[in-house]
């Protein structure tokens, strides 16, 4: 009788011991949550030049020359209706490669719709 009470012990105590080794589970603490700022509907307006590199759409047109890139990227964005999209009159009748970069872009991305 006295071997199972002091096993029993033994059991009890090793198993008490085990569970005091477990630290407790810690949940990560959440990240702050950024909203971008409210705007009036309809005032929306692309900042006059190019888009800072953070802020622009951005396509995969490697191989292109600039111009074409920033041409299709206004083209498809004022294909899309997006708060990006604009056509530079005097880039677009003056830079051929910007014209046809805009002009692809509209074209493509007005055809997805």
């Amino acid at each position: 009788m006295q071997t199972k009470n002091w096993f029993f012990t033994s059991c009890l105590i090793v198993i008490l011991a085990g569970c005091a080794g477990i630290a407790p589970v810690q949940t990560p603490p959440e990240k702050p949550v950024i909203k971008p700022p409210k705007l009036p509907p309809g005032k929306l307006q692309r900042p006059a030049g190019p888009l800072p590199p953070s802020t622009r759409p951005t396509y995969n047109l490697m191989g292109y020359p600039p111009a074409v890139q920033e041409g299709y990227i206004d083209g498809c964005e004022t294909a899309k209706k997006s708060q990006w999209g604009v056509k530079d009159m005097k880039r677009y009748q003056s830079d051929a490669q910007y014209r046809m970069g805009w002009d692809d872009g509209f074209f493509i991305c007005g055809s997805k719709r």
